[in-house]
């Protein structure tokens, strides 16, 4: 499956929390994503998926040919940012925003740089996104919906087959996912490079309490699963410094 690597040239800041040096700095912090389980029950490790099929201990079986993810919103926050507090609209001082972007996520347990953000030297301590459904008359979309018309109105978009039958997994779910970063991101202008990884864990979106699979066709709008499925989802995302972006934390 043909994968591009998004890269968004500037972080948008405001002039009020501009360095006041001018220091203009080609570090990047990348966003790399895959497609994992989340945290194991017993050691809360995470781990990605190692295939694209999934089975359950019913004899069900649910290949995924092709997650998409509209991520609204992306951002870093300062872990601080003197003489900001006392402005009005503060909370711009301490982020930066970009997007929409719509993500394909990789699957087979592999961890792909998707989006690469250059933001100025500084401190972060959290990283926050958005998932967000596209619009059908936000101007800011309009150049979103002309590239992927078959998105607007979707969030996410799932595709593939359960138990032999295609279906194809669509939701308008708009959801913040917020997470600190241990330790902090520093960029600074000798920093080359640094990436946080984000596991989607698809493998709990299409299952039940006890771990059984669901037909994805079911959660779609008015579905039986539909709850269901969005609260997996919403449960599902972790976020974690990985210098390296092989998929796993790094060890403080």
């Amino acid at each position: 499956m043909k994968r591009t690597t998004l890269i968004l040239a500037a972080a948008v800041l405001v002039a009020a929390c501009s360095d006041s040096t001018g220091l203009e700095t080609e570090a990047g912090v990348s966003l790399s994503f895959t497609a994992g389980a989340g945290p194991a029950a017993a050691s809360g490790a995470l781990f990605s998926m190692a295939s694209d099929t999934l089975s359950d201990g019913q004899s069900n079986e649910l290949i995924l040919t092709s997650v998409e993810v509209v991520l609204r919103e992306i951002e870093l926050k300062r872990q601080s940012a003197p003489g900001c507090d006392d402005l009005p609209g503060d909370d711009d001082c301490e982020k930066f925003e970009v997007g929409p972007v719509l993500l394909d996520v990789p699957l087979n347990g592999e961890t792909e740089t998707l989006v690469t953000i250059m933001p100025d030297p500084d401190t972060y301590d959290e990283i926050e996104f958005e998932i967000h459904k596209v619009s059908n008359d936000d101007p800011e979309d309009a150049a979103f919906r002309s590239a992927h018309p078959d998105m607007v109105g979707k969030s996410i978009r799932v595709q593939g087959s359960y138990n032999g039958q295609p279906f194809t997994y669509e939701t308008d779910l708009n959801v913040d996912q917020e997470f600190d970063l241990s330790p902090p991101v520093v960029v600074t202008a000798e920093t080359t490079s640094t990436n946080v990884t984000v596991l989607l864990g698809v493998d709990s979106w299409f299952r039940d309490g006890s771990g059984n699979l669901v037909n994805p066709q079911d959660g779609n709008k008015g579905g039986q699963h539909e709850n269901l499925v969005k609260e997996n989802i919403k449960q599902s995302i972790e976020a974690f410094e990985d210098h390296d972006s092989d998929g796993e934390p790094d060890v403080s």
